[in-house]
């Protein structure tokens, strides 16, 4: 059992989950993730580390209430517990080189993982820019933090609410379009958003990495869901990944793949929402 030491409600969607977990945390590195099961009887659900602190043996998960699961994690508070916390795993993020100029993209819930990984990327002497979007400012994550960090840090929002009017990719696009040095492209995110952040950098041949959270039951490669097309051939995303090549992965596919399930998902969340008033807490 793993006890919660700290919760924070984020958005009106996304909820922060501090977990003691002595033995990840002393070892964990950004880009990796652990698979949590909240009870006995639960489903196992893969979440991104978002970071960690190894003098106190906790790691932070964010993740955002999309279905039964989800939910049920995040009516749990501080003091409560969670049955499995089992990582890290998959392979860490390639932060330990100096590229040159790194521009590191967070959409959603993903700029929330988005910053151990850009920090580190700074850290390895990287001039950063950060591009932080979301759908309406309300739903923005981690944009002052990320500011924090940068060398430059840009916010977008769908509707207008809060920085560039727009998508992520209409920041970049104009990077690109003023000729800006840049090296390598990190982005995680919705796979749309993923999938036409590496459309973007595509033609300019700029190195593009995307973190792919798909389906996983077990974590370690042995079940063989969470296969994803990459370059024509079949990886798995939590021993080969999560991070692969943006230009080579088959986002249709992984898409496909991602929706399989949608029908018991959704039934599965109109039980849980009947039996708790249509609330999560």
């Amino acid at each position: 059992m793993y006890e919660i030491v700290f919760k924070q409600i984020l958005n009106p969607i996304t909820k922060m989950l501090v977990i003691h977990a002595p033995d990840v945390a002393k070892v964990c590195k950004p880009g990796q993730f652990v698979m949590i099961r909240v009870n006995e009887t639960g489903e196992r659900i893969p979440l991104t580390i978002a970071d960690f602190d190894r003098e106190k043996g906790d790691v932070r998960i964010v993740f955002q209430e999309v279905g039964k699961t989800t939910k049920l994690l995040g009516s749990l508070e501080s003091g409560e517990f969670v049955a499995d916390f089992v990582g890290p795993l998959g392979k860490p993020s390639p932060t330990d080189k100096k590229y040159g100029t790194v521009v590191a993209i967070g959409g959603g819930c993903g700029s929330a993982i988005v910053y151990p990984v850009a920090r580190a990327f700074k850290e390895a002497g990287n001039y950063l820019i950060t591009i932080n979007g979301a759908r309406s400012m309300d739903l923005l994550l981690y944009s002052d933090q990320m500011r924090e960090i940068s060398d430059e840090s840009y916010v977008t929002t769908d509707d207008g609410s809060c920085g560039v009017h727009g998508f992520v990719t209409t920041v970049l696009s104009e990077l690109i379009a003023n000729k800006r040095q840049i090296d390598l492209v990190f982005a995680v995110g919705p796979v749309p958003m993923m999938k036409f952040v590496s459309k973007t950098t595509e033609a300019s041949k700029i190195p593009t990495l995307v973190s792919l959270n798909s389906i996983m039951v077990d974590g370690t490669g042995m079940c063989g869901a969470c296969r994803v097309n990459v370059g024509g051939q079949m990886k798995f995303a939590c021993v080969d990944g999560p991070e692969f090549d943006g230009h080579q992965v088959d986002f249709n596919e992984l898409m496909g793949r991602l929706n399989a399930y949608r029908n018991f998902e959704l039934e599965s969340e109109k039980l849980w929402d009947s039996e708790h008033g249509g609330e999560s807490q």
